[in-house]
């Protein structure tokens, strides 16, 4: 069985290679408007434009291959359960960057079962409810630490001045509780942080992204190098400690690369724009500093409306298939867009949004974002009740092209004006 699977892999990866005919997307400086109009929005919300289209269309002709989007709810899903007629194998469309063995490309996300399934199995117990609780004080520390950072910094700007939330809270928070799970020494840690945001930014192609994701995992294979002799208290140490050499650097690299990819940058978006639209809803943020366990429902929402992660990672076509009706050719692109299926008619009534994706790929960090999004909001809303935006949400500077939507800065006003205090 284990020859049959691989033989079948080298197949898709031949057809694959074949219909990439020489592309590199890592070198591609600039991505069409063709490609990236899914990418934009209207305000924090998807735009109208996407999700008036029908659940199933075809978006355009790329190097020679035929995009579709999957934006109905129904057909979302059914597409990422799907492990049989789709690969997320990227590889052979971005030239050395794809090498299985010392490339920049791994992880979960872009490899097929039985590799995925193998890599997933090592990762998947440093996620379940009872290891993430041992988390749940640090985070709760964490989050105080950036309140204090955030009123501190509001002290030093003085009265009437604004304060960036994005530098000051939403960022630290998760970039904070990531390190202490990877296990990063402190003294790595700012190198580390400037690695975050570029890799989701599509403004210059597959260059500027995939440059990004050179770095951090060059960073990352150099920690798991390290810890192969001194492990450490957190997840790469606790892999090695419990699979030793059942794992290799790159593979092991990968993974905590894909922790860092998946528990960043979404949860610094979700913390700033999920402030941005409960501040314009003052009675829901009040709610939330008088009982936390309201937190729950509204962080759903908030994941729903949002959907941060704009789209699930591209599918390949393994084989000719029917794509509800619409004729898909083996080596065509499928792209789940999550936005649109969190907003289809009738999204806002159910609670089951796919933010977190959906099927074998779905994010696997799913419940520590939720933990974090939970003790986050409500301890903001009992620091600072009176916080507000120093500018309207339709003067936010939102990313254009990113796959993950979100603010390089969200500027509020802590305390309330003098005048409203006497």
């Amino acid at each position: 069985m284990s020859a049959l699977l691989d033989a079948l892999r080298g197949r898709v990866r031949r057809l694959l290679l074949r219909r990439a005919g020489g592309i590199d997307l890592s070198k591609l400086s600039q991505v069409p408007e063709s490609l990236a109009w899914p990418l934009q929005r209207d305000g924090l919300g998807a735009s109208a434009r996407l999700v008036e289209q029908p659940p199933v269309f075809r978006l355009t002709s790329f190097l020679g291959m035929t995009v579709w989007v999957v934006s109905g709810p129904e057909e979302s899903k059914a597409v990422l359960a799907d492990a049989t007629s789709y690969s997320t194998d990227i590889r052979p469309f971005v030239g050395e960057r794809g090498s299985t063995t010392d490339g920049d490309i791994g992880g979960l996300g872009f490899t097929d079962p039985p590799e995925h399934t193998r890599l997933r199995r090592l990762l998947t117990p440093e996620f379940t409810m009872r290891r993430l609780e041992r988390l749940r004080p640090r985070v709760a520390r964490i989050v105080d630490e950036q309140l204090d950072a955030l009123a501190a910094r509001a002290e030093q700007a003085g009265p009437g001045e604004s304060v960036d939330l994005v530098r000051d809270f939403a960022f630290p928070v998760p970039f904070s509780v990531i390190c202490e799970l990877l296990g990063l020494p402190t003294e790595e840690r700012d190198r580390f942080r400037e690695l975050g945001t570029a890799r989701f930014d599509v403004t210059y192609g597959g260059s500027g992204s995939l440059g990004a994701v050179s770095e951090s995992r060059m960073f990352l294979k150099e920690a798991t190098r390290r810890q192969r002799t001194d492990p450490g208290e957190g997840l790469i140490g606790q892999i090695i400690r419990e699979h030793g050499d059942e794992i290799n650097d790159f593979d092991l690299a990968g993974l905590a690369d894909g922790v860092f990819t998946g528990g960043l940058e979404t949860t610094a978006s979700m913390l700033a724009l999920g402030t941005a639209v409960l501040l314009e809803d003052p009675d829901t943020y009040a709610a939330l500093a008088d009982d936390a366990s309201r937190a729950e429902p509204v962080v759903e929402e908030l994941l729903r409306y949002l959907s941060v992660v704009q789209v699930a990672f591209p599918r390949f076509a393994r084989h000719d298939l029917d794509l509800f009706g619409h004729p898909v050719r083996a080596g065509d692109v499928v792209i789940c867009s999550l936005a649109g299926a969190n907003h289809h008619v009738g999204a806002a009534a159910s609670r089951q949004h796919l933010a977190f994706g959906h099927g074998f790929h779905r994010c696997v960090g799913a419940e520590l974002a939720r933990m974090e999004l939970r003790t986050a909001f409500p301890a903001l809303a009992r620091r600072f009740p009176d916080l507000r935006l120093a500018v309207p949400t339709s003067q936010l500077e939102v990313r254009q092209r990113s796959l993950v939507f979100g603010v390089d800065a969200l500027p509020v006003l802590v305390h309330a004006p003098a005048s409203a205090q006497t």
